[in-house]
């Protein structure tokens, strides 16, 4: 069995950014592509960003015991990490690292206690957290108010993790990243 690396945050804190970064500098780590049942962005790619799937398709998946964890989000609104897609990175020698939200982080530190290191990607304050999320572009004002408060929720839940890291200077925050990976690691 390998090892996986939780990146856990709120929406807007930067996490898939650290991500990005990380797997940027290190072949060590493969990117586990979750499945979801929202709309895809402009920007985004089926099977790179995530496996889009309909409602229908994800409930389906569920029945079949497909998912390593789940969550509906919001109303309609599934995500989840497919069992495949850890089995495909460890057969492939290397360490998944997962971009999930705060409940999914914590569901998959539950199952694998000893393999798994979870991060907590803190954002500077809710206010900086709701600008971030205002300059995507892609929020509606009701769905920027249902980020921002269970960002409040996804915060309080920020000492389950093994290590909390603040995001308010980029670097710093990659730096730090990539050092607590690597002890774990090694």
């Amino acid at each position: 069995m390998g090892k996986l690396i939780v990146i856990s945050a709120p929406s807007g804190a930067g996490k898939t950014s650290i991500v990005h970064f990380l797997l940027g500098k290190t072949d060590v780590l493969s990117f586990s592509v979750s499945a979801c049942s929202r709309a895809r962005r402009d920007n985004e790619t089926d099977g790179i960003d995530y496996h889009f799937l309909t409602v229908d398709e994800f409930q389906k998946e569920i029945k079949e015991d497909s998912f390593l964890e789940w969550e509906e989000v919001y109303k309609n609104q599934y995500y989840g990490t497919l069992k495949s897609e850890v089995e495909r990175i460890w057969k492939e020698g290397k360490t998944v690292i997962f971009d999930v939200d705060v409940v999914g982080g914590l569901n998959i530190k539950k199952q694998y206690q000893k393999e798994c290191l979870s991060i907590f990607i803190m954002p500077p304050s809710l206010a900086v957290l709701e600008e971030r999320l205002q300059k995507r572009g892609s929020e509606s004002k009701e769905s920027l108010q249902k980020r921002v408060a269970k960002a409040k929720e996804e915060i309080a839940k920020r000492m389950e993790f093994d290590q909390v890291i603040l995001n308010d200077d980029f670097e710093v925050a990659c730096m730090e990243t990539m050092e607590v990976i690597q002890k774990f690691i090694e």
